[in-house]
């Protein structure tokens, strides 16, 4: 009885799959989560692959769309040490499916030996008997020329007294790639998953945000505002370069326990509270604050905003106000403590009193799901595309992970940006379930070491295959103790870094430009008169902004492709720890940006930066342009290193594109 289980165990194994695939990237989790791309973006796969014995061993790369039945295929192609690589573009939004299939190539090691033969002038009559055998079975699995061709080989093979072996071999390797069509794969290993890519639209690569409360946007001091006043700003905004224009939560806001000005606990009659408190007799989460305006009023702004080429990005806060209509309707989706009432957000010892947080371990939980996936569904049907989630690592993942699926079904181009301040592994698990785009610690990074190791991290490492950095200075939330200490120029240089260092950046906007830096008291990170709890009137135009600039760097970045992406950033080597030096470039370095940023917003730096000129394909022994694009000035560079000097207080930077000498005529150097 023994004997016949272990032959029945023996029969059920794939016996003869011979080829081991492993060590496959990019890849996470063992396939559990996919990577992600952007349209046009390509997928460079590699993996180990090899075959026991000495065998010739054939592997293809195999993708496909997901809604497509068919896989397209591409061979790998040999590295080293069984190491094999291939690529696939992809070309629309949605997920890709892509696998490895390795097999052992009969015709191929047979290919080789004949050769090996032929060259040792040994007898090969039954060598060529045996190739014929495995043409044939080629043959078979052909059909059309492609089979005429093969029997012909077939023929010529067999009748070998007719030709020399040179002839022999000439006529099989002209035929090889035909053959290699249609290659024996009965026993093939597939790697045992299919791998996915999750295809965002370029926006999820390649953004500049800017956040804005709509209450303050009215032209009349103290008013509140409206989405019409919201139009008007829209052609600043598009002339600035933003293309996403982010607000806060747009719904009714709760009288119960409402928050007064900087964060009172008492609120005055006229008090506008939090946002963020959401929900009151006039509706909940699908429904807009009355002062803002009516739905078609929101459904125009969209349209407005579309046509000045910027997308209007919703702020997505599952909580809601004691007053919220689901508190009455849906009481079962709260935690409810031992008095009988419902249980406010805390975060000990702070108390938050206007805020009911969801329990998701309710036992209602399937109708909260869908509820909340259903708020996020209405938006999108009001022409909203990107979604700034509020504070996602609160909630369980499978919510994110069912929510995310079923509004990319109905939205494959949505896009969602995680706001999640908490612990690398929970932030990291987020964006592997679906977030297209996070927040980072940025805003806490200042000194050269800081930045260069972190953003290194992002950049360089196996994170970015699902981690897509925000860079943001500022928030409504987090005025750091970094930008207290600092005026004009220390705005200045970190709002350079964000949009430099990230392809994806973003900046509370008013606050940022007018560089406010005022804080409510001592170690706190609030705002002296925060714009979450009060209405703000802020002087945009006011002549010492930061618009120029600002505008100035966004030109930059539509105009250079280098900086459109994070991947090839680089860091490189200075003398001086308040000066920092990095580039970005495109695959062939026809676009190469290196950027040079003094740190220290008080006092003018100096140093020498070297720059690994042979990976940048300069020549040592040449000089070569650096083009301000900030300043439009021009600098003669040589060799790797070169002398930078940096005042803060007329600008903090150097954005330079490097431009290579093509040709002299007469007088005259012309660069590209």
């Amino acid at each position: 009885m023994q004997t016949t289980k272990q032959n029945n165990s023996v029969k059920s194994l794939p016996g003869r799959e011979r080829v081991v695939i492993e060590n496959v990237k990019p890849e996470i989790d063992a396939g559990r989560f996919p990577i992600k791309r952007v349209v046009g973006e390509k997928v460079l796969v590699e993996a180990d692959v090899f075959v026991d014995g000495h065998d010739a061993l054939a592997c293809v790369l195999q993708y496909r769309h997901e809604n497509s039945s068919e896989w397209a295929e591409l061979p790998l192609e040999f590295l080293v040490n069984d190491r094999w690589r291939a690529e696939f573009t992809v070309s629309e939004l949605g997920v890709y499916q892509y696998r490895i299939q390795g097999w052992v190539d009969h015709f191929a090691t047979w290919r080789r030996d004949l050769r090996k033969r032929v060259e040792a002038q040994q007898d090969i009559m039954t060598d060529l008997l045996i190739g014929a055998e495995l043409i044939e079975r080629a043959a078979e699995r052909a059909d059309g020329p492609d089979a005429e061709s093969l029997r012909d080989l077939v023929h010529n093979l067999r009748r070998r007294r007719d030709f020399s072996a040179t002839t022999h071999l000439a006529m099989v390797d002209d035929l090889a790639p035909l053959i290699a069509r249609y290659s024996e794969r009965r026993f093939a290993t597939t790697y045992e998953r299919a791998l996915e890519v999750l295809v965002d639209p370029v926006k999820a690569r390649f953004s500049a945000w800017y956040e804005m409360f709509p209450r303050s946007c009215s032209p009349v001091p103290g008013q509140h505002g409206t989405f019409r006043d919201c139009e008007a700003r829209l052609p600043r905004l598009s002339e600035m370069g933003f293309d996403v224009l982010y607000f806060p939560p747009v719904h009714p806001i709760g009288q119960t326990f409402r928050k007064g000005k900087n964060n009172a606990l008492v609120a005055k009659p006229d008090d506008v509270g939090s946002p963020w408190a959401i929900g009151s007799e006039e509706g909940g989460h699908k429904s807009i604050h009355p002062k803002l305006g009516t739905l078609e009023d929101f459904r125009r702004l969209v349209g407005k905003a579309k046509e000045h080429g910027i997308d209007i990005a919703l702020d997505i806060a599952f909580q809601c106000s004691p007053d919220h209509p689901y508190v009455k309707e849906h009481p079962e989706w709260f935690r409810k403590r031992p008095d009988g009432t419902i249980q406010y957000a805390e975060n000990p010892p702070k108390k938050y009193q206007d805020i009911y947080p969801f329990d998701f371990e309710s036992e209602n939980w399937p109708s909260l799901w869908e509820e909340l996936t259903s708020v996020v569904l209405f938006w999108a049907e009001q022409g909203v595309r990107i979604f700034r989630i509020d504070n996602p690592h609160t909630k369980p993942f499978r919510f994110w992970e069912y929510l995310l699926r079923r509004v990319r079904q109905a939205c494959p181009d949505a896009i969602f940006l995680s706001e999640a301040f908490t612990r690398p592994k929970v932030r990291y698990r987020l964006t592997k379930l679906g977030f297209t785009q996070a927040y980072t610690y940025f805003a806490w990074r200042n000194t050269k070491w800081e930045l260069t190791t972190y953003l290194t991290e992002l950049a360089q490492t196996e994170i970015r295959e699902h981690f897509r950095p925000n860079l943001w200075p500022n928030t409504p939330d987090i005025l750091t103790e970094h930008l207290q200490t600092g005026e004009r120029p220390i705005f200045g240089s970190r709002f350079v870094l964000a949009a430099t260092l990230g392809a994806n950046y973003g900046i509370y906007g008013p606050a940022y430009e007018l560089f406010e830096n005022r804080a409510r008291e001592p170690r706190s990170e609030e705002y002296l008169n925060s714009e979450k709890y009060e209405i703000r009137d802020w002087e945009v135009d006011r002549p010492d902004s930061l618009r120029d600039l600002i505008t100035r760097v966004n030109k930059i970045r539509r105009e250079n492709t280098a900086l459109q992406s994070d991947w090839s950033l680089r860091f490189h080597s200075t003398d001086n720890d308040q000066i920092l030096c990095y580039s970005k470039h495109t695959e062939d370095f026809s676009n190469l940006i290196v950027t040079v940023v003094n740190l220290d917003s008080r006092h003018t730096q100096s140093g020498w930066v070297e720059l690994p000129i042979h990976e940048m394909g300069l020549d040592p022994e040449k000089p070569y342009q650096m083009h301000d694009l900030l300043t439009g000035a021009h600098y003669m560079w040589h060799g790797s290193r070169n002398y930078v000097e940096l005042n803060p207080h007329f600008l903090p930077a150097h954005i330079l594109r490097v431009r290579r000498k093509i040709r002299a005529e007469q007088d005259f150097d012309y660069y590209m």
